[in-house]
């Protein structure tokens, strides 16, 4: 079956991970975690009613990010271990993104090889800071290497941002903490950083992958590509890098405004359909396309072409 709908920012969550959650990360809504929790008949379903054919699944944020190195290793290997049994019961409809135990790079690039080349996944994603640290500093630099190897992208994902700017920009305003204003302003931040630094230098076939619209980068574009391509290399802008290094997806970002801004901004080669379930509606996502008021081409481009190309769907 040649799937037609890929949604390709669809969580889960392995039970481990799950109870060790904490602070801002806790989610409240037993219903989430409950089909968070499922790889099977419940997600099905909401896959069939809105006719989405395959999913892309990857771990619920904040993933292994953030704990010691060897915790950070076991973790990951057992949610990636998890996922790819899922993957092997529903092959047609499923496919994976690792999770990376990041806070231990050498053992996330090799995380990452056993990922794409044993178990089958289809690249990897990476949720916010890692310990405090971007991903563009030079110790995560194998991971760039190793999915530039095996010409798999790596999806960026917001997280809980660091303390010290919860505690600076949102003391007192709870609700900006995460999906409010935290999200969007760190992944940002973090897209930014790694335009800046040398990764596309070293590694220019990399390609990144980011949510949500793009994190607000389509509507800053023509501002942040005027003052930030002075500190860049001579031969190469932001939006250069931006359109030859990244691709977006419509995760959580249902709004024909914002999707006209980023389709103008970047191409619609480089935008992919995504739900972000189970937080948002499958059936919202599919009608957010079906209504969309771009032509039967572009929409097929966005709901299943596009991610078959960059994932060798």
């Amino acid at each position: 079956m040649t799937a037609n709908r890929i949604a390709i920012e669809e969580h889960f969550w392995t039970p481990e991970l799950r109870a060790l959650r904490r602070g801002h990360d806790v989610l409240s809504d037993p219903e989430l975690g409950r089909r968070l929790a499922d790889l099977g008949a419940v997600r099905i379903a909401e896959m069939d009613e809105a006719g989405i054919d395959l999913q892309v699944i990857s771990h619920v944020e904040p993933a292994t990010q953030n704990f010691e190195p060897g915790e950070a290793v076991r973790l990951a290997s057992a949610a990636n271990d998890l996922l790819h049994q899922a993957i092997r019961s529903y092959p047609s409809r499923f496919a994976g993104f690792a999770a990376l135990p990041t806070p231990d790079p050498e053992a996330a690039a090799r995380e990452l090889e056993r990922a794409v080349t044993e178990l089958g996944f289809k690249g990897a994603m990476v949720h916010g800071l890692t310990r405090g640290a971007f991903l563009d500093e030079k110790p995560f630099w194998p991971i760039f290497d190793t999915a530039q190897r095996l010409d798999v992208p790596i999806y960026l994902h917001p997280a809980t941002p660091h303390a010290d700017v919860i505690d600076a920009y949102y003391a007192g305003y709870p609700s900006m903490v995460r999906v409010g204003h935290g999200f969007t302003s760190e992944m940002s931040a973090a897209a930014i950083r790694l335009v800046l630094s040398e990764v596309f230098d070293v590694f220019p076939r990399v390609q990144i992958i980011l949510g949500h619209l793009g994190e607000a980068l389509p509507f800053l574009l023509p501002r942040v590509d005027r003052y930030v391509s002075r500190q860049m290399k001579k031969g190469r802008t932001f939006r250069d890098s931006i359109r030859q290094n990244f691709h977006f997806t419509t995760g959580g970002k249902f709004t024909h405004t914002a999707l006209q801004c980023t389709i103008e901004e970047i191409g619609i080669e480089r935008l992919m359909f995504a739900v972000d379930w189970p937080f948002h509606s499958n059936l919202d996502g599919s009608a957010f396309i079906e209504t969309a008021p771009i032509g039967d081409d572009a929409k097929a481009m966005i709901f299943g072409s596009n991610a078959r190309r960059l994932l060798r769907l």
